[in-house]
């Protein structure tokens, strides 16, 4: 029984190292390059940044300091305490003597991580090969050494126009957008416009002599509350986008609903432009992206179905949406796996174009199977009348067509026909 019992012992006192295991297991590694970001100057992103540095030094990682730049913060100078180093290079220009980072220094030194701050910097010329600091970043990645940087939103190039807009401040120095969505993991070091106000008052942003000026110009609150809304709509997206892709690998057949995603299945039948419209309308009020789907059937089209799709092709790129062609000879199953893929939380289709016998004899519209293979999603649809020109135009002001005239739809859900229809028509 001693036996057994040391045996027990042994199995229990050995479980919790299991546990480490298996949850090291099933937790990723410490990005190697990961950027703080913020909405403005002053949130904390050097701050945090340096925390993060002595928490991993503290682990046993070998982390230098690569460029830190403290503005005159008290409490940022004493964060770099305890922490190597890496020299700076100096540079005499225009008869100023000037610091920037040294590349080959931090390259030569090869640290496990490297700690670098302002990735939007630009270099003094002369002082080294790039003129940006973020390919100085690119090469130290490259050269298997870990990154850990900060940015403010307005330095995204794709952000740093409509900043200047709203700001009327220039943004000279701006960073590719494929330099940040590169990172493995982007942090948000977000701060109120009123405590990042009141900073800046204290004295702890500029120094006190230039508080004033940037309280009543890029330090306005309006401007602090939409560089905010900024950072927190670009984060938004990339954890959306990191969010579908883990549900993509992981085969996934429940639709999170963490954000709205709409899309619209569209055929070549008249008035699918119209749909494409009422889409793209109803995806801007929710604030969600849109996707387009056409499903066509595996036979050939038509040369006008061709240059329907086209029309419609060229429609979603106007409009912003992302276009997808899927061949199915089952539209419904088509656009539930689509659905289902995506995650998406809203699908948008146009009224069944057949008869109510056209309908019974071919085992229901395309339209009820939607609904159908949707709801075992738990995703809703929305039916669309379509908007289509009326076969008489009369003369005078009823000459419009019903896709014309605002309000006006005209929707034909029994009416008979003798051509058969569409082949793969969703709408049908």
């Amino acid at each position: 029984m001693e036996h057994v019992s040391d045996l027990s012992a042994a199995r229990e006192a050995a479980a919790p190292e299991a546990e480490d295991a298996d949850a090291r297991d099933v937790v990723e590694a410490a990005g190697h390059f990961r950027i703080y970001l913020g909405a403005a100057a002053g949130v904390g992103k050097t701050y945090a940044m340096l925390s993060e540095g002595h928490r991993r030094k503290g682990r046993g990682t070998d982390v230098v300091v690569g460029f830190v730049e403290c503005h005159g913060r008290q409490l940022t100078e004493d964060m770099i305490d305890g922490l190597e180093v890496v020299p700076r290079k100096k540079i005499e220009y225009r008869g100023s003597h000037l610091e920037e980072m040294d590349l080959d220094a931090v390259l030569s030194r090869r640290p496990e991580l490297a700690l670098i701050d302002e990735l939007a910097h630009t270099n003094v010329p002369g002082s080294g090969r790039n003129a940006k600091r973020w390919q100085d970043v690119m090469e130290i990645l490259a050269a298997g050494i870990d990154v850990i940087t900060t940015v403010n939103i307005q330095h995204l190039e794709s952000i740093a126009d409509e900043v200047e807009h709203m700001t009327g401040a220039p943004v000279r120095e701006r960073v590719p957008d494929w330099v940040v969505r590169k990172a493995d993991q982007i942090e948000l070091v977000d701060s109120s416009p009123e405590q990042l106000r009141r900073r800046m008052l204290h004295g702890n942003i500029y120094p006190k002599e230039r508080a004033s000026r940037a309280l009543n110009s890029f330090f306005r609150t309006d401007n602090l509350i939409a560089l905010r809304e900024l950072a927190l709509r670009f984060l938004a997206d990339e954890t959306d986008e990191e969010l579908l892709e883990h549900l993509r690998r992981h085969e996934s057949n429940v639709v999170w609903e963490t954000c709205e995603r709409i899309m619209v299945a569209v055929t070549t039948v008249p008035g699918t432009d119209g749909l494409l419209r009422r889409a793209a309308r109803m995806a801007a009020r929710l604030k969600g992206e849109l996707d387009v789907v056409h499903v066509a059937a595996s036979d050939a089209t038509s040369p006008g179905d061709r240059q329907t799709v086209e029309k419609l092709r060229q429609l979603t790129a106007d409009i912003g949406a992302r276009w997808h062609e899927v061949q199915d000879d089952n539209p419904a199953r088509a656009i539930a796996n689509f659905a289902r893929r995506h995650q998406i939380t809203q699908i948008v289709i146009g009224s069944s174009q057949r008869s109510r016998w056209q309908q019974l004899l071919g085992g229901g519209s395309n339209v009820t199977r939607v609904i159908k293979e949707a709801g075992a999603l738990d995703v809703d649809v929305h039916v669309i009348a379509l908007r289509k020109a009326s076969r008489a135009a009369p003369s005078g002001s009823w000459g419009q067509s019903s896709a014309e005239r605002p309000g006006l739809v005209e929707v034909s859900m029994a009416e008979e026909s003798s051509s058969p229809p569409e082949a793969g028509s969703v709408g049908n």
